[in-house]
């Protein structure tokens, strides 16, 4: 019985997922990436949420893949309402990271700020 418990809390709390820097409702982007999108006097909030199954993790890799999923959603925003932003700096991004042992899945979450290039 001991043994069961054991095994139960492993795979239980084995589990990680990334903690989240805002709490705005998230769209779909594509099939491994959902993002969300806030306004502000000077540009905009971006959140990302970005998961796929790894047999191998790589936690660089999806981390690499997150904030290019942040970068390009940022650009393809600005560009649908006509505005153009400043280049987006990668250290300003922040990320928390997370894996689900049992699922394979590894998942990133990436929140920046956006500002508007003043013409």
């Amino acid at each position: 019985m001991k043994k069961l418990l054991v095994v139960l809390s492993i795979l239980l709390f084995g589990c990680a997922t990334p903690v989240s820097h805002t709490n705005i409702p998230l769209s779909t982007y594509d099939k491994d990436t959902e993002y969300g999108i806030q306004e502000t006097e000077s540009g905009f909030g971006i959140t990302v949420y970005y998961s796929r199954y790894q047999f191998i993790p790589e936690s660089d890799a999806v981390a690499t893949a997150c904030k290019s999923q942040l970068t390009a959603i940022a650009y393809e925003y600005a560009e649908n309402n006509g505005r153009e932003i400043e280049p987006i700096n990668e250290q300003r991004i922040r990320i928390s990271m997370g894996r689900n042992g049992l699922s394979g899945i590894t998942s990133c979450q990436a929140n920046g700020i956006v500002k508007y290039k003043v013409n």
